[in-house]
């Protein structure tokens, strides 16, 4: 009965002490290590010069400032951030990922600090418009998403008749969609718009009225309940001090990649540099901006 006692002692306590004991860690090694990918503009992206910048580092950063520690961001393709901090190999991954119930039974999450939900990148605006998935579910349809993305699963649920790819970078889904060799790119409407306006002559095209809800998270190690705590707190601190709004402006408003005009329509497609605003009947154009 004692060794019984002692073993479910042990088990009740280990986790408490590896929460100490990883928290401790980052102070110790002086170092927050975050897991990202960073090919997701304009959540994260990569400079020419190899600088990671974006909404999600600067969130990181503002992260580790707070703890007083340097910031180390680990690239990787986003099929293995959720692995890599399962592994320990990193503190945490802050990379535009969904908080879905089938993650959270593996990992923990705080949040969201960002609201998202899907759009299509296309060259067909009949596509580009669809107001459900359901309305392009046909097997002659092929769509690429992020390998382990809710995307994935969006594809897979709402237009299972369509053929589906796979691609490990946005970069390498984008450019898919440029050559032609798929119908459309499915990701959040965010990335979905940057990819318009990065690529202006290639005649792509969204449309900001997402899909799904996509509430974005970041993701923990469930045992670390200390850091947990920490998180949730930062993260709270920021929301109601307002800095977390003055973030997303810098990146998603008016000086931002993406512009104020956006936040404010829910019915406007992107074409060639141009934004076609369109009435909420569907008639037609109301009226464009250059």
């Amino acid at each position: 009965m004692k060794k019984i006692m002692a073993l479910v002692l042990i088990m009740l306590v280990l986790p408490l002490l590896f929460a100490c004991t990883h928290t401790n860690s980052i102070q110790q090694r002086g170092e927050l290590v975050v897991g990202m990918a960073a090919d997701m503009p304009p959540f994260a992206m990569t400079t020419k010069d190899g600088k990671i910048i974006g909404f999600d580092p600067d969130l990181a950063q503002y992260m580790a400032d707070s703890m007083g520690v340097n910031l180390k961001i680990k690239t990787m393709p986003f099929s293995e951030l959720l692995p890599a901090l399962e592994g320990h190999k990193v503190d945490m991954a802050i990379s535009s990922i969904t908080m879905t119930a089938r993650r959270n039974l593996k990992v923990a999450f705080v949040g969201p600090y960002f609201t998202s939900g899907k759009a299509f990148l296309t060259k067909r605006k009949a596509i580009a418009s669809a107001k459900k998935g359901s309305d392009i579910n046909n097997p002659n349809a092929t769509f690429v998403t992020l390998k382990g993305s809710t995307s994935q699963e969006f594809v897979e649920a709402v237009m299972p008749r369509a053929k589906l790819v796979l691609a490990k970078t946005y970069d390498e889904a984008v450019d898919m969609v440029i050559q032609d060799k798929v119908d459309a790119m499915v990701a959040d409407y965010p990335i979905c718009v940057v990819s318009v306006f990065r690529y202006p002559r290639k005649g792509l095209v969204s449309i900001i009225t997402p899909l799904t809800y996509e509430p974005l998270g970041i993701a923990l190690n469930p045992n670390d309940t200390l850091l947990l705590n920490w998180v949730e707190n930062f993260i709270n601190a920021r929301r109601d001090s307002g800095d977390l709004e003055i973030l997303k402006n810098r990146w998603f408003g008016d000086s931002g990649m993406l512009p104020g005009y956006i936040k404010s329509s829910n019915t406007c497609i992107f074409s060639s540099g141009r934004v076609v605003f369109y009435r909420p009947d569907g008639r037609g154009p109301e009226w464009t901006r250059p």
